[in-house]
């Protein structure tokens, strides 16, 4: 019973030998702790029944037996702990339990190890079934994949699929692993992954996802990732560890709960020692007795945990992943978000509307111009320029990105320029940039030499969802904002669309991040953006989330909460979800807050009695146990669903979470001078060595003031998310 909030945990990993626990019993009544306690009481009613007819000695017998058992699910557990120098609620229970005996209050002390076991029980329960609810993610895997090797066809199992393997897709299939589509055309429903009931079409060079199913025609995919490895288990390895990271009510809760088992203790003995100096030994031991049971944290030392795991395991269904406690708590204190434009309230499918050009240039010239100087940018609106150039593009020399303006290089040794107007003059062309910057499009200027040449509109669209969201969001009583680095005209347009009044345009990066403060006014704000040009702001808010994260690694890495999908209907949802948690952990504290302080005074009055206190300290425990559960119920928003909660086998092999950290506020501690990304090697992605995620979110737990695994400063990186060199190689753009 959370003990580990009472002292250092031994160096074995699981000194218990206890199983993990998304790998525990899958009914209720299979749970070690509710079988003992039931015999226990079985044992104890028989006693009580034979006591009534007289035979008192084989009801005393029975009794004891009773308590005997119902020890035996906390009992050697305490003793362990003890060796290893850990005092938790299972040593004073084990006090309380000797000393019931000690004083022959027998049935007492069976009825206290019962109750006991019955919470214990409980909350194990409650915490493999969420856990595994998690880990139905898993059960998407099917058996079998069909590989196309030497020419033939053949089936394996997920864990024989090997890198640049083609899998063999037909309709109705769920991929084992994730890929990119050779041939073949089709729509993929990502329904049980991001949440999105929509079916997203597909082909050669798309990506496809491990548990996305084949809506349309048999396609091939390559394999990209080992099944152990895929975008799957990558979410159940991360939100697992997210999971037992640490916010500030968890951290409250164990600063209470540590130094009050031992005060207990002293304060037991006090009532024990200065009562016994004025009146009857053996009433003030008993009395000590029940203070030692009504003072006991149970309640408190699960009240937040329980509730995080719950919470973060329905967002992980809903498609949001939410990187533990901190996150948690600091996404339902939100009360002001600011949107990215680009790739968050807009498609993130642009395309060019218009190309104006001077003195009879042909729009392909110009375009060829354009994408020569983008040909390897991964920037949504440079992909939009390169699908108009087409195939052909010819790669310029020497190319420079300059951050927030444009980009710059060389063709043939002739120097060329593509970016925003201001950046580069637009000339006599100014009042046709003017007019498509008024009709809500992005406009580029092309310059040769050092004479433009072209002007390129390039539109991406409103997300049709994105009006909805934003009203969503102002019923939940937070304000909205759109911070872009595009010009006025298109923000303004844009955003009158979306239902957005607050806009802040012709914005830098780093201009984004130092307007948050100002937006917030003293409230806590989050930064919503796709993670291409967003870093410094997602960083500087006090939660950053990323839109449309699923296979993006850096994003799903860095940022404190990663929305899968790519509707923005998830926003609202997951900030009402996490609001709602918080909820619950406020009353699971002040429950368990409340039921120590009034049973306290009442135990050492003698008003009530051990079998009365047992009773109601352990009732208020279950109390807590199922209001944590209610954390686990997730509402889909309409249009968008739920991942499945029943669990079938699993047919990739997927360890469980390993967290060795002695403070499990914060990640496993990164190796000094790694990089940000996972490695790749031959074997795919490091997805499983989750010390990259580690480093890459110290502010989750900062902002909360857990600085035990803060890194050192460093000027050159403070404030600023870590990147990949792929990440750090897109421009800078609005």
């Amino acid at each position: 019973m959370a003990d580990a909030c009472c002292g250092p945990a031994p160096a074995k990993s699981n000194p218990d030998g206890e199983t993990p626990p998304d790998h525990g019993p899958e009914r209720w009544w299979q749970v070690r702790e509710l079988q003992y306690a039931a015999l226990a009481a079985v044992l104890l009613g028989a006693g009580w029944l034979i006591g009534t007819a007289g035979s008192g000695q084989v009801a005393t017998l029975l009794e004891l037996l009773a308590a005997v058992v119902a020890a035996v699910s906390f009992v050697p557990g305490a003793v362990r702990n003890l060796r290893h120098r850990r005092i938790g609620v299972g040593t004073l229970m084990t006090i309380a339990a000797i000393g019931a005996v000690a004083l022959g209050q027998i049935p007492e002390a069976a009825m206290l190890g019962i109750l006991f076991s019955i919470a214990e029980g409980l909350e194990h329960y409650a915490v493999t079934r969420t856990r595994r609810g998690l880990r139905a993610l898993l059960s998407l895997v099917p058996p079998t994949a069909s590989v196309l090797r030497g020419g033939t066809e053949i089936t394996v199992a997920p864990d024989e699929l090997a890198l640049g393997d083609v899998m063999v897709l037909r309709p109705g299939e769920r991929a084992a692993t994730d890929g990119v589509i050779l041939s073949g055309r089709t729509s993929l429903d990502l329904s049980a992954i991001t949440g999105e009931s929509v079916p997203v079409e597909a082909g050669p060079d798309d990506e496809v996802y491990a548990g996305a199913i084949n809506g349309g025609g048999a396609i091939e995919v390559q394999v990209t990732a080992p099944a152990a490895d895929s975008s799957l288990a990558r979410i159940v390895h991360i939100v697992e560890e997210a999971q037992d990271r640490k916010g500030a009510g968890q951290r409250l809760a164990d600063k209470v709960a540590k130094p009050l088992v031992p005060a207990i203790m002293i304060l037991a003995a006090l009532v024990a020692a200065l009562g016994s100096l004025f009146g009857d030994p053996m009433v003030w031991i008993e009395r000590a007795l029940v203070v030692l049971v009504a003072a006991s944290p149970c309640a408190l030392a699960i009240a937040v945990p329980l509730t995080v795991v719950a919470a973060i395991g329905a967002s992980s269904r809903h498609g949001a992943l939410v990187k533990g406690g901190a996150a948690l708590e600091e996404l339902g204190r939100i009360r002001v978000i600011a949107l990215d434009k680009t790739g968050t309230l807009t498609r993130n499918t642009p395309q060019v509307i218009a190309v104006i050009t001077r003195n009879g240039l042909p729009e392909r010239d110009a375009l060829a111009a354009a994408a020569a100087l983008e040909a390897r940018s991964e920037h949504p609106l440079a992909q939009a320029i390169l699908a108009a150039a087409g195939d052909n593009v010819t790669a310029a020399d020497d190319v420079t990105a300059v951050p927030g303006h444009g980009l710059h290089g060389t063709v043939d040794g002739t120097p060329l320029r593509l970016g925003k107007p201001g950046w580069v003059d637009p000339g006599d062309l100014a009042d046709d940039v003017a007019r498509l910057q008024g009709e809500g499009a992005t406009v580029v200027l092309v310059e040769r030499e050092t004479a433009v040449i072209a002007a390129i509109a390039v539109r991406d669209e409103l997300r049709p969802e994105a009006p909805e969201a934003v009203h969503r969001l102002r019923g939940l009583g937070i304000d909205v904002a759109m911070l872009t680095g595009d010009n006025r005209r298109t923000a303004h347009a844009l955003a009158a669309e979306a239902g957005i009044t607050a806009v802040h345009a012709e914005l830098l990066p780093e201009d984004k991040a130092a307007l948050l403060p100002s937006l917030s006014g003293g409230r806590k704000i989050a930064m919503v953006g796709d993670g291409v040009n967003d870093a410094p702001a997602l960083a500087t808010a006090d939660i950053g989330i990323a839109m449309g994260a699923m296979g993006t690694d850096v994003a799903i890495e860095t940022a404190d909460v990663a929305l899968m999908g790519e509707d923005l209907r998830h926003l609202p949802q997951v900030l009402a979800h996490a609001r709602r948690a918080r909820t619950i952990m406020l009353q699971n504290i002040g429950l368990s807050l409340a039921i120590i302080g009034v049973l306290i005074p009442l135990a050492a009055t003698g008003v009530l009695g051990l079998a009365t206190v047992v009773f109601i300290h352990e009732f208020a425990e279950v109390l807590v146990i199922g209001n944590a559960i209610r954390a686990a119920k997730a509402t889909a928003l309409p249009g968008l669903t739920s991942a499945p909660t029943t669990t079938g086998p699993l047919h990739v092999s997927v360890a469980p979470s390993q967290h060795t950290s002695d403070d499990l506020c914060c990640a496993p501690a990164p190796t000094r001078g790694a990089a940000a990304p996972a490695p790749t090697t031959a074997a795919g992605p490091n997805l499983l060595n989750l010390t990259p995620f580690a480093a890459a979110v110290p502010t989750d737990a900062e902002a909360d003031g857990c600085d035990c695994c803060a890194p050192p400063p460093n000027t050159a990186t403070d404030g600023a998310i870590r990147s990949s060199p792929r990440q750090e190689s897109k421009r800078t753009r609005g």
